[in-house]
């Protein structure tokens, strides 16, 4: 054609170093989801690397340097790309893999001009050469430009008549129907919320949020021991990021157990409460519980830990706990911590869908609430606007005081709390009242009664 096509090698070697760094396999899998090819690159040793991290991708092995030369050098294609030397180099140019999409796209865009230049070169030639009919030549053409069109679009628009659209929405319908009044989701364990959300969905990201003292990790343990210990026990994944996964596991025994944490703190038990911690210890040993402790995680690692367990259990993972939001990091400490957290959001978002499970997420509020005297609201989630879009349930805890002069202070071992469910994306929103027992770091369902010294 006497010209070099569109092509950038610093965006393919870019995208090769992302591969190489990432050690959650999500930049491949974006790469596949985008339905990268090797004739995507335009340099013959970029598609050979390409096709060889592919190809490793598919046999469920680990991609780094090491593992590429290996698997190249046993296909005698090693020298064809340049040697380790060459792999070293290009996955030494970044130190981050956070720009990937950046250059994803850039070379998807100089594939796609490629392709129309040599199609619309071949039309050119064509139609000084053509002998046929003048419909059947433009027909070809147009086909031929339609064929790029529709591989830069993608597939991800979907007929209302495929088997799992329309089909599989009037399944759910039926089965509402059917089990009329029946819990669909993951139960709460708690009346009231139940009733306001049926249970925590699939796909959906629900925010539990409050100021600190306001037992937002007990809440979840809760929530959890429920679905592990229910008629069908729920796979539950908990990233504590916050405690140790052995606290983890004394807070669900004492609570479950119904055990004094300070009397448990300083060893002052009866010997009743020895025998239920020992058949509550037991108990948890037999659950299908999984608990992270990884301090400072990041949002890329969690979700890769989280979409391995799923592969591990089959799909079956039910539900995810992840204590706390703004403790997680994002893929870049370079951007501002707004962009952070709200990248953190959309990841978190990006999990539920992955996996088809619901996703507890706890955050802190504000301080807002606090100064104002108020109840809280949605908005004063700290530091991103962006949790409150992108979380399909919104859980705000707040204490009820009985008065003005009422101080969070108090000695008073049982809390009246007030959940309100502030956004609800497929459902009503409204206020539950639950008690919380500071003794046993335990949510219970609340009734008037006599016998509750609030």
């Amino acid at each position: 054609m006497g010209r070099d096509l569109p092509h950038n090698t610093d965006a393919e070697e870019g995208v090769l170093a992302s591969i190489l760094r990432d050690t959650s396999s999500d930049v491949i899998t974006a790469c596949i989801s985008s339905k990268i090819r090797e004739d995507y690159f335009f340099k013959p040793a970029h598609r050979i690397m390409y096709s060889a991290m592919l190809a490793l991708y598919n046999q469920k092995r680990e991609i780094d340097e090491i593992v590429l030369a290996e698997y190249l050098n046993s296909r005698n294609a090693l020298s064809d790309v340049g040697g380790v030397v060459e792999i070293s180099r290009i996955a030494g140019r970044i130190e981050t893999p956070a720009h990937f999409q950046e250059w994803l796209g850039i070379i998807r865009e100089k594939y796609f001009l490629r392709t129309l230049i040599r199609a619309c070169y071949d039309a050119i030639e064509g139609a000084y050469q053509n002998e046929g009919g003048i419909d059947y030549f433009i027909e070809g053409v147009e086909e031929k430009i339609l064929g790029i069109s529709q591989d830069r679009v993608g597939d991800t628009v979907r007929k209302a008549d495929e088997p799992d659209q329309v089909d599989a929405a009037v399944a759910r319908i039926n089965s509402l129907i059917k089990n009329k009044g029946q819990m669909m989701g993951v139960p709460t364990g708690f009346t009231q919320l139940d009733e306001l959300m049926g249970g925590l969905h699939p796909n959906e990201m629900i925010v539990i949020a409050g100021r600190p003292g306001t037992g937002k990790t007990s809440i979840a343990l809760n929530i959890a021991e429920r679905a592990l210990f229910g008629v069908n026990p729920v796979p539950t994944l908990i990233f504590s990021l916050e405690m140790l996964a052995e606290q983890l596991h004394q807070r669900i025994i004492a609570s479950r157990a119904r055990i004094d944490q300070h009397a448990l703190s300083r060893g002052m038990l009866k010997k009743e409460s020895i025998a239920d911690i020992n058949a509550t210890a037991k108990e948890l040993k037999n659950a299908p519980l999984w608990i992270d402790d990884t301090a400072g995680i990041s949002i890329l690692e969690m979700r890769a830990k989280a979409r391995r367990l799923n592969q591990q259990l089959g799909g079956k993972l039910g539900l995810v706990v992840v204590d706390y939001l703004q403790l997680l990091r994002g893929s870049d400490p370079n951007l501002p911590r707004e962009q952070e957290v709200a990248e953190i959001s959309r990841g978190m978002k990006a999990m539920s869908k992955e996996l088809r499970a619901p996703v507890i997420v706890l955050a802190q509020l504000n301080r807002d609430s606090e100064k104002e005297t108020r109840a809280p609201r949605a908005s004063d989630l700290r530091e991103s606007g962006s949790i409150e879009q992108d979380a399909d349930a919104i859980l705000l805890l707040s204490r009820q005081r009985k008065s003005a002069s009422d101080d969070e202070a108090t000695s008073n071992s049982q809390w009246l709390i007030r959940a309100e469910l502030a956004k609800q994306r497929n459902g009503p929103t409204g206020v539950a009242t639950l008690l919380f027992n500071r003794n046993y770091t335990r949510y219970e369902n609340y009734s008037l009664r006599d016998d509750v010294n609030i």
